[in-house]
């Protein structure tokens, strides 16, 4: 099939292999089943597929999503045509889509529908027209009204404490995170602010947005964190945050490494970097292109953007680090710039900056310390060093299970193929029943 399709009903409808005369029957015999009469022809058909005309709310499009085994939920929260299935690509950026994005992550997490992950390609090009896009270009309309300012810097301070305990109290925060998302989404729908408090709104909704995009990545639901991230970047686009959306982008590049798609991360990180203002989120920003790179076995490329990570992050300010990135520090740098050199072979120079890294990691970052120890963990294992990387694999998971970090047991429990041969080396047999055991 094309993949330029006209309409998402089209999509849907091509790929069940239905004209549009069939689906017009299905649409009548599902209303026969309810006892009512409809008189969609396939001419109908065709004329919502080239936005002629649009199903009736109340009626019709009841009708489709029965047809297509949609959860009515999805219909009255998504709104036409964004509730149909199959829809894989990225909605194009723009005031208009700020709001549908969000509501379908939303969505997400009902798990009402099934959602495909974006693909690496559509991921790249919305990057690209992230970098070549300014907000101002999009016409703006705002109706103007009082939104109650009290109210709005209350969510503002709430939802910052909510992402601030989101990583070690998921289990608490996932439902609290949702819904505040939910309820800054339908005071954006609504309309009636003004432009700075309109910037505010969506500011606040990417920050929830990639809070719980996190959440979802952590969890291993890939789909759900892009689509969340996708919102994040939308509402950090129309709110002329150019440092956040660059953090988003990072982040969706991360879960590409993840997802050993380690050139598109790096093709996201190029057309990401240049557009980023302060200091401490390009360093980030080029520590996350580094480990891509690393990856793809380009030495050359790694160490000099290790370079300019390193000299980003001493680089002086006079603004506070964005509250995304504010916890990036010389830990991290070192052990990631360790993890970057095991990749590329420099295994004695990685383990000094992995325990430099760990060394310097405050109490609080126990996820981040879990990451670095599977890291040294898995380093050990490729210098033949079975017993010392049980050792610190243990560690890691004891970490993980303690705080509850479901993508750091999932690290660690990857290397049970590596550790197996060494089943009776001490330490490795009692780390692999505790794997299985909670397999």
């Amino acid at each position: 099939m094309d993949d330029e399709i006209r309409h998402p009903l089209a999509y849907a409808r091509g790929e069940r292999g239905w004209s549009q005369e069939e689906l017009a029957l299905r649409i009548r015999q599902a209303a026969a089943r309810r006892g009512l009469r409809s008189g969609t022809r396939g001419s109908r058909v065709s004329k919502w597929e080239t936005g002629r005309a649009t199903p009736d709310d109340d009626e019709s499009q009841p009708l489709i999503a029965e047809v297509f085994g949609i959860d009515y939920a999805a219909v009255a929260h998504l709104g036409w045509p964004n509730w149909l299935p199959g829809q894989d690509k990225p909605l194009p950026l723009g005031p208009h889509n700020a709001v549908p994005s969000l509501r379908e992550a939303l969505m997400t997490s009902l798990d009402r529908r099934s959602f495909l992950a974006y693909t690496s390609g559509a991921l790249a090009a919305l990057a690209h027209q992230w970098a070549v896009t300014e907000p101002e270009q999009f016409t703006r309309w705002t109706p103007r009204g009082a939104v109650d300012i009290e109210l709005v810097t209350w969510l503002e301070t709430t939802g910052a404490e909510l992402i601030r305990l989101a990583t070690e109290r998921r289990e608490r925060t996932r439902g609290l995170l949702n819904e505040h998302l939910t309820t800054v989404t339908g005071i954006i729908g609504e309309g009636r602010y003004t432009h700075p408090v309109e910037q505010r709104l969506h500011t606040l909704a990417a920050s929830l947005s990639q809070a719980i995009a996190w959440q979802h990545f952590d969890e291993r639901r890939h789909a759900s964190a892009g689509r969340f991230w996708h919102a994040a970047l939308h509402s950090a686009h129309t709110a002329d945050q150019r440092d956040l959306g660059a953090g988003i982008l990072s982040d969706l590049a991360y879960q590409l490494l993840w997802l050993k798609d380690a050139r598109t991360a790096a093709n996201i990180l190029e057309h990401t970097i240049p557009r980023t203002q302060h200091p401490t989120a390009r360093s980030l920003l080029h520590l996350r292109q580094a480990r891509a790179l690393a990856v793809l076995g380009e030495d050359s490329l790694c160490r000099r953007a290790l370079t300019a990570a390193e000299k980003a992050l001493d680089a002086p300010s006079y603004d506070p680090p964005p509250a995304w990135c504010s916890w990036m520090s010389h830990a991290d740098l070192a052990a990631d710039s360790g993890r970057c050199l095991a990749d590329l072979g420099q295994r004695r120079r990685a383990h000094h900056l992995m325990d430099e890294g760990i060394a310097l990691l405050p109490a609080t970052r126990s996820k981040t310390r879990a990451v670095f120890l599977t890291y040294q963990a898995e380093t050990y294992l490729r210098d033949g060093e079975p017993e010392i990387a049980a050792q610190t694999a243990t560690r890691s998971l004891d970490l993980a299970s303690r705080i509850n970090a479901p993508r750091c047991v999932t690290m660690v429990r990857d290397l049970e193929p590596e550790l197996t041969p060494y089943a009776h080396t001490a330490g490795v047999g009692e780390l692999l029943e505790r794997l299985r055991a909670t397999g």
